[in-house]
Order: structure tokens, then sequence, then C-alpha cells
């Protein structure tokens, strides 16, 4: 049973905090999964609804979907009816451009989004949310703008279809019916509420209290008349980590009192550190991370020298009893972005009986990302400021559900 929309946060309990600006759990330890389903009040995704989304598109399901990545949502199975009835729908994700350059984590969702773009043949809407960086992070409005662009042309890269795709920053874009919607929603939400989702304090400045109706609009297709002028019961779905859950709780409480359908989400779980799986990636930690824009040997020490491993102490020891791919972040890794269900699956059996050794898996992640950051390093070389302006021109899409 779903809890209502916009109950739920728990953030008294302090077991685990969960939300856009902090994700720890209790001691340092996992996340757990099971019980954030139950406290935001989602459902996991289940290996049915994977098969009908086989069905439905044909094609092999991603492999974020085959492993779990993506793993919870909210109303997806009333998207995928409606699909099944030859409605359309269109896709929704975002990025808060804090840093000039992504990290692996960061391109998990649009990896994700390309896929379920091609796969449904849908349009999508990418909100760069700059004037949230800049409230957040102390950032100057120049600089917030700046990053927005050098943001997009790694989201670019990752190879969306313009004639499917508007990209937009907030700075630019926030005004007309976009506005009418913000304002719409911010009458609809109290302070104690947004306090309660959110966890303001008395300290926050008035503009974090603010910001949460500019992420919730662009679910309403009436924000963007230009793409869907008339289309207003146009259903939405959302792919995005399950930290940003807390905004479409409040939307989705909120959508059905002004007229509109509520969002759809597919959520999915963290990219671990390299130092453990405690909580996710994180931009402020160069030596936790990925970058896309790591050459072959940053890549090679970061995942020799800092990628925790679940091995034992000696090898010896490790033939004995093998590895632990709990807590194993090479083999982590492996499971996000090496494709073949077949090799994992001989890992996961050789390295968990100890017939593997950690250095011959991590030499093998290391093989599997640099070919993903140079193949993405690439496609971001050949993404010029013309693309960059041709994705963000507010135009119709000439292909948009073809």
């Amino acid at each position: 049973m779903e809890k209502r929309e916009g109950e739920g946060e728990g953030e008294g309990e302090e077991e685990q905090v969960v939300n856009p600006w902090t994700v720890s759990a209790k001691g340092g330890g996992k996340i757990d999964y099971d019980k954030l389903i139950d406290q935001f009040g989602c459902q996991r995704i289940d290996q049915s609804l994977v098969d009908r989304i086989h069905r439905l598109t044909s094609r092999s399901p991603h492999v974020f979907l085959r492993r779990g990545v993506f793993f919870a949502h909210r109303d997806l199975n009333e998207i995928l009816d409606a699909y099944e009835r030859g409605e359309k729908f269109y896709l929704y994700t975002g990025r808060g451009p804090s840093s000039e350059a992504l990290h692996l984590g960061h391109l998990i969702p649009f990896m994700f989004t390309k896929y379920l773009q091609e796969a449904f043949k849908v349009p999508l809407v990418i909100q760069l949310t700059d004037d949230e960086k800049c409230m957040w992070k102390n950032l100057t409005v120049e600089e917030s703008q700046r990053l927005a662009r050098e943001n997009a042309k790694d989201i670019i890269a990752c190879g969306f279809d313009v004639t499917r795709t508007f990209i937009f920053s907030d700075f630019d874009y926030v005004g007309g019916a976009f506005y009418k919607n913000m304002v719409k929603v911010g009458k609809c939400v109290t302070y104690n509420k947004v306090v309660g989702i959110f966890g303001f304090t008395g300290e926050d400045h008035i503009g974090k209290v603010s910001f949460p109706p500019v992420q919730a609009v662009p679910s309403f297709p009436s924000s963007f008349p230009h793409l869907f002028g008339g289309q207003d019961n146009l259903r939405c779905l959302i792919p995005c980590a399950i930290d940003q859950d807390p905004y479409f709780r409040m939307t989705r409480d909120v959508a059905p009192r002004i007229g509109y359908q509520k969002p759809a989400l597919i959520e999915s779980s963290f990219f671990p550190a390299m130092q453990g799986e405690t909580g996710k990636m994180s931009a402020s930690d160069p030596n936790s991370a990925i970058y896309v824009t790591d050459s072959a040997k940053e890549i090679k020490n970061k995942i020799n020298r800092y990628a925790f491993s679940g091995g034992q102490d000696s090898i010896e020891k490790h033939r004995e009893l093998g590895a632990n791919l709990e807590v194993d972040i090479p083999f982590k890794y492996l499971s996000f972005f090496l494709d073949d269900d077949a090799k994992l699956e001989e890992i996961r059996k050789e390295y968990g009986a100890g017939h593997m050794l950690t250095g011959e898996v991590k030499q093998l992640l290391i093989q599997v990302l640099t070919g993903l950051v140079e193949r993405h390093r690439r496609a971001r070389a050949a993404v010029t400021d013309e693309m960059v302006d041709a994705f963000m021109a507010v135009r119709p899409l000439p292909n948009m559900f073809n």
C-alpha cells in the first residue's frame, strides 16, 4: 500500500537519511533499500515488470534493469498500460551542474534515459538546475550557468536524439507557462509540509525553501507549450536516483489538486564510492570517483589504490574462503558496466569461490571503465557549442513521437 504522497520521509528516525543533499546510513553502514522503499512508499521493480518492458519494446532490457540498478518505481505499470493502449508519454530527468565534469555515477541516469528514449520512441526534457546549485553550492550565477553548458556537453555525448530532446537551464527558461505552474504548486505546499519532506531548518535561506516547485513542474506537459501545446494529460516518466524522490512525492501530492496527472518514477540505487558502499560516489572527493575526464593511467591508479576489495588478506586464505562479493567494489562496478551476463556470472562464481584473485578482477574492471570513459571522451570532444545551442533551443521537436 503506497503511503500518502508527501509523507514518509522519516527524517526523525535518523537510521538512514536519504534526500537530495544527504545520503547516509546509521553508523556509516550501507543504505538499506528495502527500508527505503517502505519509508518512501514506492514499489520494487520485479522480474514480471522487466519482462513486460521487454515485451512492449521488443528490446533486451537495459543492463541497469536486468541487474536491479533501477530497482523501484511509482506508477510504472500505469505508464506501460497507457503505452499498450497506444498513448504516448514523455521522459523528464535532470542534472545539478556543480562540477566541471561528470563522474560515472552522474552518467547512470542519462545512460538509462537514452535507452528508454530509444526503446519507447518518446520525447525527453532534461532540466539543468543551475539555480539550485547557485543556492546550495555558493556558486555565482555566472559560474552556475557556465557549468550548466559544460555539463550539457557531457549529457549530449551520451547520444541523445536532438529531434526528440529539449535541454534547458532554469536560469534561461523559467518564466511564462513554466512559472505559472510553479506558482500553482507553491500555493499547494505549506511551509510545514516542505520542512517535513526536505528537512529545511530556520538557518536555511528562503531560496532553498522556494526551490522545490522548480524541480516539480517539468513533470507537467503544460510547462512546455512549445513541445506539448494542448496535450495537458500527457503522462510523464522520471528516471532518477532515489535521493530525488522527495521532490516528486511532493509533486505527486499536488498534481491532482491543480488538474494534472501524477508523474511516474523509475528510481535507481546509488553508485558506490571507491572506498565502499556507504552511500554514493561524491564529486567532493576525487578519489571516491572515476570521472569522464580521467586518463587511462588515472583510472588504473584509482582502481588499484582505492577500490575496496572483498578479497582475503592472503592468497592462501582467499583460495580457501573466496571473496566477499557483498562488499567488493570492483565486482559491484562490473555489475553496473559489464554488459555480458554470462561473463559476470562466471566472475561471481570464480571470484566468490577464491579461484580468481582481486588483482584479476581489478584488471578486468580497468579495461571496462577505460573503454567506457574513452568512448565518452571522444563523443564529448565532438560536441560543439552549436550542438548545445540546438538542444537548448526553444523549438518544436520534429521527431517527437516517431
